[in-house]
């Protein structure tokens, strides 16, 4: 029989893990600390813009999927180095398609708030 955790307590213990994690990101990793600090500043500026709350939805939902794109991309990058500092093909092809997809997360934000903000104040932030 093994002795799993159930209920509150794994609830806790999750808590506890996910915080872990946002610590290793914010202490280990350049482009999340970065990041962070953009989303932040982007969370600030939805509070003061003048949207409907499905903007503004989808304004910080935008920002928050590059923060969790980038965890996901350290977490690669941390197995691909953990199994070894030689050069292999399959390890960099996996570091390249994370980084992609932080690429593809941060387009896809950047054009969320650029159709948004054109749309409600006709400006276009470049």
């Amino acid at each position: 029989m093994t002795n799993k955790t159930t209920g509150l307590r794994r609830i806790y213990k999750a808590m506890g893990y996910s915080l872990k994690g946002f610590s290793a990101a914010w202490r280990h990793e350049a482009a999340f600390r970065q990041e962070m600090i953009i989303a932040i500043v982007a969370i600030i500026i939805t509070c003061y813009l003048e949207i409907d709350a499905f903007s503004r939805i989808l304004l910080i939902g935008s920002v928050i999927l590059v923060l969790i794109v980038e965890i996901i991309n350290s977490a690669i990058e941390a197995i691909i180095d953990r199994i070894g500092p030689e050069w292999h093909e399959l390890s960099g092809r996996a570091k390249d398609l994370g980084s992609a997809a932080v690429m593809l997360s941060i387009a896809l934000a950047a054009f969320v708030w650029i159709t948004l903000l054109w749309r409600q104040y006709g400006i276009f932030i470049p």
